[in-house]
């Protein structure tokens, strides 16, 4: 099964990290789509089939909480897994993501091993 997935980030360097991560992991993808922040991805997500999304917390016009908040309130969105990067990574914040239904959570840096291993539980491989 090839992915279709979504990076949100407004940095286009982060952007091309995870898609060469994806690469080195083996990670089978059909398309990856970009976004700068969460208004983009909510675009994007209601105009193309997304099986996984890779959101950043900060960013600028919508951050990445009220981007998921805007994908739980959507039925068409809210079964679409999203795992935040970040190189925020206090505990508290990321139980309060995980609480929140935040499929898995990788702080910044990252290796293409770990996001293998959150692929293959976020998917049920």
């Amino acid at each position: 099964m090839s992915l279709k997935i979504l990076v949100v980030d407004d940095s286009r360097v982060v952007h091309a990290v995870i898609a060469k991560t994806l690469e080195m992991a083996e990670i089978p993808i059909e398309t990856i789509h970009d976004a700068m922040n969460g208004r983009e991805a909510l675009e994007i997500l209601r105009s193309h089939p997304i099986d996984l999304v890779f959101s950043d917390i900060h960013m600028p016009i919508m951050d990445g909480v009220e981007m998921i908040e805007n994908m739980w309130a959507d039925d068409r969105l809210k079964k679409i897994p999203v795992v935040v990067i970040s190189s925020e990574g206090s505990q508290t914040r990321v139980k309060e993501l995980v609480n929140f239904g935040v499929k898995s959570y990788i702080r910044k840096p990252f290796t293409p091993e770990m996001i293998r291993e959150v692929v293959d539980k976020v998917m049920g491989v």
